[in-house]
């Protein structure tokens, strides 16, 4: 199969961005159904705006201050937690995971 540069349209700021060949193989390979949406500028602020912080072609994981669901204790976790779930610090997690584990 071969392709072609297209030109696609972005849906945030409406301007016009390449969708390369050498993407539209990589999307391919990957089995990805939908062609991208947004122009890359636009891609990375919605990341960043998400919780995730572009660093050249990797995501970098914001670190979240929260306390812990079952000790009480303040952490850090790697993510934006959802409302409504518990957030667990590094030993809760680690004896939740045992626990399951030996279940």
């Amino acid at each position: 199969m071969e392709f072609q540069d297209k030109v696609l349209k972005c849906i945030d700021c409406g301007t016009d961005f390449i969708f390369t060949a050498g993407e539209q193989l990589f999307f391919h390979d990957k089995q990805f159904k939908n062609e991208p949406k947004r122009c890359k500028a636009c891609k990375g602020k919605r990341a960043s705006s998400l919780g995730s912080v572009p660093t050249g072609n990797t995501y970098q994981k914001v670190e979240t201050r929260t306390v812990c669901s079952q000790c009480g204790k303040e952490t850090t976790v790697p993510f934006k937690p959802t409302q409504g779930r518990p957030v667990f610090c590094r030993e809760c997690f680690q004896q939740r995971r045992t626990a399951a584990a030996s279940a």
